[in-house]
C-alpha cells in the first residue's frame, strides 16, 4: 500500500478559534464538537484533514503544522522506508487506540505517520 496524505494538524492555543478562521477561509464547515482543545474541518467530505490540536506550549524547532500519512497496516514496512529515504525516526505513540510514528525528513521538518502497526 502506498502512503496517502491523512491530516494536515495545526498545533494551536484555541483549535476551535483557529478552525473557524481555516473554515471561513477555505469555505468548509467546522466539524461538530469542536472545541479549544481539538477541532477539524470538514472530515468526512474532504482529504486531508484539517486538524487543530491544543499544545500548551510551541517549542522552538518544532513545526506547528505537520502532515500525518496514513500506512493502513503497513505501518512499521512504511516507517522503515522513510528511514530508507533519510528520514529520522524520532518515536514511537499508541494512545487512545490510535498508532503513529513521529519522524522528521532530510531538512529536519516532523511528519507523522499512522497506521495499524
Amino acid at each position: 500500500m502506498a502512503l496517502s496524505l491523512g491530516n494536515i494538524v495545526f498545533d494551536c492555543h484555541d483549535a476551535a478559534a483557529l478552525a473557524g478562521f481555516y473554515a471561513q477561509l477555505l469555505d468548509r464547515p467546522v466539524d461538530e464538537g469542536a472545541n479549544e482543545h481539538f477541532a477539524t474541518i470538514d472530515n468526512a467530505a474532504a482529504t486531508p484533514t484539517f486538524m487543530f490540536v491544543q499544545v500548551p506550549d510551541k517549542n522552538p524547532g518544532k513545526n506547528v503544522v505537520h502532515v500525518d500519512l496514513s500506512a493502513g497496516s503497513a505501518l512499521t514496512t512504511e516507517v522503515e522506508r522513510a528511514v530508507a529515504l533519510g528520514a529520522k525516526h524520532l518515536a514511537d505513540f499508541d494512545e487512545y487506540g490510535v498508532k503513529w510514528a513521529t519522524l522528521t525528513d532530510p531538512e529536519g521538518n516532523l511528519f507523522d505517520i499512522g497506521g495499524e502497526g
